[in-house]
């Protein structure tokens, strides 16, 4: 008997909080301010050595029940569990708390010193700062949106809570807003360089708190893009914007392309002519730039652009507009230069699996081969990637892939393959420790160079 209401009193204590869920209790809290024991609003917050944040007199009751494993990952917490406040979730859930006059909960006041209790009453809710994001523009705006805008960045890098939090208050729609409001114009016309600033970081707020998904229907406010205005204002800013603003850009049309609620737009995007004119130059790591960037600036916008545009390729329907636009000359191009290693001190060979898989992608229609095919040193470039000692075996697989839809249909291409030194690099990589698939791919392309 004893035994039995031990376990009653453990399973109480782990699914009290479901069960009275299960009957009826109405679930207007967010799940991350719940307790994963009670499912109840923390009171206060606590953290395990295992990560996982509990109510302190939730976890509390556990530990006096002789449990010393966390109750989430059942991971082991030694005779000492210490509890750790966890001050950044009790900050976000008052600022929840605020920001609707018709939630009834109240934390109970915390011992805190002085000087950090006037720190807290001077926060902004997080209703607030979204006001002031959406203030229209007028004298002093842009500055306090920079303001806000900081303080959106500090509040999603702290936790996973303050992100969904935000992001579940509608943060990211208004942080898009804020970036394509308009066709952006030349910096030199801006005032003062505010609105590139409060740009840029609305961007980069909005990237911190964009869902990692490609299923999550949050990433559906992308579709702000569909509109004339906010589609010419992302060619502005790709063609004019700073680097990091490019990095940024072309990771939000990666996302356009990959997730489920934006398919529409991502069909939109890759049979528009201004996109692929404003994308596919920044591929060029000598390309134009409106001013002077870092390297590192400019190799990450380089690299994101590349995953943007095999995102884009990933997608059959999109993949005519990208190979009529001179999307294999630019990948080829990219290719050329990681391969000549000058990408050593600066970046760059990580988005060259991405190149090479949308090379193969394109191939496999008869255009991209096509292509390919003519493209100067194109062959040559895709030779130089199938067997390198810091490429990938991903990469490697693909280039080889490519090379295979191409010298099958194009006696110049297998001459030039060959003259590029092709069946060493196949043999280099049979003797590898790349995969199976690569190591088929590669014997099939030696039989049909042996074929010649």
């Amino acid at each position: 008997m004893a035994a039995a209401a031990g376990l009653f009193e453990e399973l109480l204590i782990r699914f009290g909080g479901l069960i009275s869920y299960w009957i009826g209790e109405e679930m207007s809290i967010p799940h991350l301010f719940r307790c994963p024991i009670s499912l109840d609003i923390f009171t206060d917050p606590v953290t395990l050595c295992t990560g996982q944040t509990y109510d302190r007199p939730c976890i509390e009751r556990w530990l006096a029940a002789g449990h010393r494993t966390c109750p989430v990952t059942m991971q082991p917490l030694g005779d000492a569990a210490a509890l750790v406040p966890n001050c950044t979730l009790r900050h976000l859930i008052e600022r929840w708390l605020s920001t609707d006059q018709h939630h009834h909960h109240h934390l109970p006041e915390p011992a805190a010193p002085a000087a950090e209790a006037e720190a807290d009453a001077e926060e902004p809710s997080l209703a607030a700062l979204k006001r002031c994001l959406q203030q229209p523009d007028a004298a002093g705006a842009g500055k306090a949106k920079v303001g806000a805008l900081k303080k959106v960045m500090t509040l999603a890098s702290e936790s996973d809570v303050g992100r969904a939090c935000m992001v579940q208050l509608g943060f990211l729609p208004v942080l898009l807003q804020l970036v394509f409001h308009a066709p952006a114009a030349p910096p030199s016309e801006r005032r003062g360089g505010e609105a590139a600033v409060v740009e840029e970081l609305a961007l980069q707020c909005a990237l911190g708190l964009m869902p990692s998904s490609a299923a999550s229907p949050q990433l559906g406010c992308l579709n702000v893009l569909k509109s004339e205005a906010s589609l010419a204002s992302l060619v502005a800013l790709l063609e004019r914007g700073r680097g990091r603003t490019r990095a940024g850009l072309c990771r939000l049309l990666e996302a356009v392309a990959t997730a489920a609620a934006t398919r529409e737009l991502a069909l939109v995007v890759a049979a528009s002519p201004r996109v692929w004119q404003a994308l596919l130059p920044l591929l060029r790591h000598d390309g134009p730039a409106p001013t002077p960037a870092p390297p590192h600036d400019a190799h990450a916008a380089s690299d994101a652009a590349v995953r943007a545009v095999a995102a884009i390729c990933a997608s059959e329907p999109a993949r005519g507009g990208a190979i009529h636009h001179g999307a294999v000359g630019a990948l080829l191009g990219h290719l050329s230069w990681a391969a000549s290693g000058k990408c050593a001190s600066g970046g760059g060979a990580g988005a060259v699996p991405s190149a090479l898989a949308a090379v193969e992608a394109l191939a496999a229609s008869e255009a991209g081969r096509m292509a390919v095919a003519r493209a100067p040193g194109g062959t040559r470039a895709l030779v130089r990637h199938v067997f390198m000692m810091n490429s990938s075996n991903d990469g490697s697989e693909h280039a080889v892939a490519a090379l295979l839809a191409v010298c099958r249909e194009s006696r110049a291409a297998r001459s030039e393959a060959a003259g590029a030194g092709v069946v060493t690099q196949l043999l280099l990589l049979l003797q590898s420790q790349c995969g199976s698939r690569a190591k088929a791919k590669a014997r099939s392309l030696l039989k049909l160079l042996k074929s010649m």
